[in-house]
């Protein structure tokens, strides 16, 4: 199968679907990594530029990405590009890649650029213009879901993949994004990514998982 995960900033992959992602790589399918956004450009950003380069290198290789894609929007002006432009693009970075199974952020985020993110994809994976799509499912991704606003849409798990063989894995990965990572009880700590994965295991018999809201599947 080929599976692809649409991530608005470089860590969302990981800390939504990281375990997820390596268990489709050992079961041996084809992996695609969008990138939504870039620091390049940008001038509060310029000193971690090359940082940030090296960081989607080691993060695509410890994967098994067989591609990544950048759309390479400004990651501060996302709201200010056209729905349109993005509608657009999305699709025919879709349209290579012709995913099975697509991994996108949640709608109820607290970042507005998920879900700027997420009503494109909402047009662009219609059935009729992505025919081989089998499933669309929204991540958690820690400081982003669990912090919307109150009275927003809620995140109500109906899938669950267990990843009790690879969470120290992930942990690692996320390691590798040195700036985003920070000591408890910062939301991206690693006691907050593993107490979520022993939670959402808790909710569905596995020793760690992660969890997801499916907003469309077929067989």
């Amino acid at each position: 199968m080929a599976i692809a995960v649409i991530a608005v900033h470089p860590d969302d992959e990981t800390l939504g679907a990281g375990g997820t992602l390596l268990r489709y790589h050992q079961d041996g399918d084809v992996l695609h990594w969008v990138i939504v956004t870039t620091v390049k450009g940008i001038p509060q950003y310029a000193a971690m530029e090359h940082t940030r380069d090296r960081e989607i290198k080691r993060v695509a290789a410890a994967y098994g990405f067989q591609q990544v894609w950048s759309l390479g929007y400004p990651t501060t002006r996302l709201d200010q590009i056209p729905r349109g432009e993005i509608i657009a693009k999305i699709s025919e970075v879709l349209h290579q890649i012709r995913p099975d199974i697509l991994y996108v952020p949640f709608y109820g985020d607290a970042h507005s650029n998920h879900r700027i993110i997420v009503e494109a994809l909402h047009s662009a994976t219609k059935v009729f213009r992505l025919p081989p799509l089998r499933a669309v499912r929204m991540m958690e991704v820690l400081s982003e879901t669990n912090f919307a606003l109150s009275g927003t849409l809620p995140f109500t798990p109906n899938y669950y993949v267990d990843i009790t063989p690879f969470l120290d894995r992930k942990v690692e990965i996320m390691k590798i994004y040195r700036s985003e990572l920070g000591a408890h009880p910062f939301p991206r700590s690693e006691e907050a990514i593993r107490a979520l994965a022993v939670i959402r295991g808790s909710e569905s018999g596995f020793g760690a998982g992660e969890a997801f809201v499916t907003l469309f599947e077929r067989w």
